[in-house]
């Protein structure tokens, strides 16, 4: 045993050199062969690495699709093959060769072409040599060509190369223009998107060409350099012009806004979302291109196959909208403003508006008209009459110039300088605050405006006091409902509306019920919610949530982001002060005197609201904007809607607007028997984080 001991230890010494001595050769040899690289191959190396050139092509990825609140796709993509166009720093003969070439195969009609691409195509094409001018013969009507500017002259009137082309250009007219023949704006059209891209980015020529056409390009590619064919998507409409108005549009980016766009990672040839809901969620529902990358020598050769990196589809909005709802309502409106043309003094046109009350979810938006789509809720602005009296009583409320169940007396005010005369609809005798709305008194509101400046006609005379405090004062507190500032809807821009003039006095009053001061059907729909739900401002929403994208566009993906409620601000008036106006509002569809009772009183449910109608001119001839705004149920409000019917005779008073206000709430109490029902508005509570630090402190002053 000792002995073996002794022989093992022996030869271990010996294995480890042997080891170490093998593992310094390998070394010494990569040691050198790096050097051999280096030194002696490096410079060949370095040369063809020079050599090789990385083109990226990106890969536009399909945006995020839109679903309305029971998971309808609203807005979808679909296939299309496009042809496009990558310039490579080709010669301005060569693009024009190839866009005859394709215009065989597809043609590209040209919207509004600008005057210097047209002359600039005229001097390519009549400045070609003989040799190529014979290909290029069919492009004019003349036998040789056109001589705009002479070498001659232009030596004699000492131009430069530069000045001279811009001197031609200036020379080119309408006489010159009509030598084109058809087929040569056929080409003009191809070669003006041609000279569009950038280099090496390949530019979308013309989208959705039929499988025959793109069959034919792919077949003689060889002769069309730079042309190929791709796989693209364009937004589709399952609900046709149902919203589209709201959904926005896709396009190319705008020149003043390409700049924000590069340095936020977009190329130069992107489409983005160029208005409404695409436009303002476009970082959502962008999505993330991927690339094609090509490798090739200076020379043009390709080195390898490309190597494509995969993108990924944009994330989806859910939004609050009932497309089914929708459909409906645009019947309605259609049906109604059809049967009803002869009462219009100007335009056919209408606006409704339906929402949540609590939420601030748009579940309807309906502008219907010539020139008029549903987006026109957000920017159309006008009178509205008495349907805003709401806020002028909650405003003699707070401002402390009435109280609850006080009395006046409504007749003619004809006592009123510089000013006409302000008369209800008829003199209506007593009436206190609730009968004020229940019967539309416009005495009651003026009489707000006077007492706000202790103004007393035929006694006051001239003298109206503080009229631009007033102005002021009554300003403010319709804001606090969203009348004449922005609502908060998430849509790029909306108009708040014109505010008349402050120095005529005795236009305060008519500006107390809705004559003066224009505002949009949104405004409207979100000063009924905040009656409704009890005094708090909520914006109107269309999107509610962000979704991941789905396995397939009928699954909803993961949850990205869920928006709360947006609650502006809390309305100063008290609970007590609501419910005076909410008791009005309910005398309106259902006292004996109510201005909408026969519209409303025998429905299967309680329908609370205000009429209004504002006198206005149409092509010199008066009329009336109807309008209309409610809610229901009156004890458990879960819509709130605004019509705005504008321009009709006088002879209909509102019948327009409430039997559209009849119908639409037909149609969304029927929809919703077959509808999971709405969460419990009351246990939708709000608390001071929700309103941003905003008082709310409503009972204080019952304290």
């Amino acid at each position: 045993m000792g002995k073996s001991k002794s022989n093992l230890k022996a030869h271990v010494p010996v294995r480890l050199n042997i080891l170490f001595f093998v593992v310094f050769i390998l070394f010494s040899a990569l040691i050198l062969r790096l050097g051999f690289v280096q030194i002696v191959q490096g410079e060949d190396y370095q040369e063809q690495l020079e050599r090789t050139i990385n083109i990226s092509s990106p890969v536009e990825a399909p945006r995020g699709l839109m679903y309305d609140r029971y998971g309808n796709v609203v807005v979808d993509n679909e296939l299309q093959l496009t042809v496009t166009f990558t310039n490579r720093r080709t010669s301005s003969r060569e693009i024009l060769e190839t866009a005859r070439k394709l215009n065989q195969y597809i043609t590209v009609e040209q919207e509004n072409p600008n005057q210097r691409d047209m002359r600039d195509f005229f001097l390519l094409i009549n400045d070609l040599s003989n040799e190529e001018y014979d290909v290029m013969l069919e492009l004019l009507t003349v036998d040789e060509p056109y001589e705009v500017l002479s070498f001659q002259e232009q030596r004699d009137l000492g131009l430069d190369d530069q000045e001279a082309y811009e001197e031609r250009l200036r020379r080119i007219g309408d006489e010159q223009l009509d030598l084109i023949t058809d087929e040569g704006w056929e080409v003009f059209g191809i070669w003006r998107e041609f000279i569009a891209g950038y280099n090496y980015l390949p530019h979308k020529v013309s989208r959705g060409v039929t499988y025959e056409e793109a069959a034919l390009i792919m077949e003689n590619m060889e002769d069309l350099p730079g042309v190929d064919i791709v796989r693209d998507s364009a937004r589709s409409y399952p609900y046709e012009d149902s919203l589209r108005g709201i959904f926005g549009r896709v396009g190319s980016i705008q020149r003043e806004s390409l700049d924000q766009y590069l340095a936020n990672g977009y190329n130069r040839n992107d489409l983005v979302g160029n208005s409404y809901l695409e436009q303002q969620y476009e970082s959502v529902l962008r999505g993330r291109s991927g690339s094609l990358n090509n490798y090739m020598d200076r020379s043009g050769e390709f080195l390898r196959n490309p190597e494509e990196v995969q993108g990924k589809r944009g994330n989806d909005l859910i939004l609050g909208v009932d497309m089914e709802l929708q459909q409906r309502v645009e019947e309605i409106v259609a049906d109604e403003i059809s049967s009803s043309a002869h009462q219009f003094v100007g335009d056919e046109q209408a606006y409704v508006v339906m929402m949540d009350p609590h939420t601030g979810d748009v579940l309807s938006m309906v502008g219907h008209g010539e020139n008029v789509n549903d987006s026109s809720v957000t920017q159309f602005a006008t009178e509205a009459g008495s349907s805003i009296k709401g806020a002028t009583v909650l405003t003699g409320y707070e401002t402390g110039v009435f109280a609850h169940g006080e009395q006046i007396v409504d007749r003619t005010i004809d006592q009123l300088p510089d000013t006409p005369s302000i008369s209800s609809v008829r003199a209506l005798g007593r009436i206190n605050d609730i009968q004020a709305l229940e019967r539309s008194s416009n005495i009651y509101m003026a009489e707000v405006g006077m007492r706000l400046i202790n103004y007393i006609p035929g006694v006051s005379g001239t003298n109206w006091g503080d009229y631009v405090g007033a102005y002021n004062t009554l300003r403010y507190y319709y804001s606090q409902f969203g009348l004449g500032v922005e609502t908060g809807i998430d849509l790029p821009s909306e108009v708040t509306g014109l505010k008349g003039s402050t120095q005529y006095p005795g236009q305060m009053l008519f500006l107390t019920f809705g004559q003066y001061d224009t505002y949009t059907p949104i405004q409207l729909a979100q000063y009924t919610s905040v009656i409704a739900n009890g005094g708090y401002r909520v914006a109107p929403r269309l999107v509610t949530e962000i979704r991941e994208p789905g396995e397939n566009k009928h699954e909803l993906g993961a949850l990205n982001k869920q928006f709360e409620p947006k609650v502006l601000n809390r309305i100063d008036m008290s609970d007590q002060d609501l419910a005076r106006v909410q008791q009005g509002f309910y005398q309106v569809m259902h006292g004996s005197e109510g201005t909408a009772r026969s519209y409303f009183r025998n429905l299967d449910y309680d329908v609370a609201g205000k009429t209004g109608t504002a006198q206005v001119t149409v092509d010199g001839e008066s009329a009336n904007n109807q309008t209309l705004v409610g809610y229901a149920p009156y004890d458990n409000p879960e819509v709130a809607f605004s019509i705005v019917v504008p321009g009709v005779q006088r002879e209909d008073a509102g019948g327009i607007a409430n039997r559209i206000g009849r119908d639409i709430m037909e149609a969304y109490f029927e929809l919703k028997d077959n509808r999971p029902a709405p969460g419990d508005p009351s246990e939708q509570l709000y608390d001071d984080e929700d309103l941003g630090g905003i008082n709310q402190a409503e009972d204080e002053e019952d304290e």
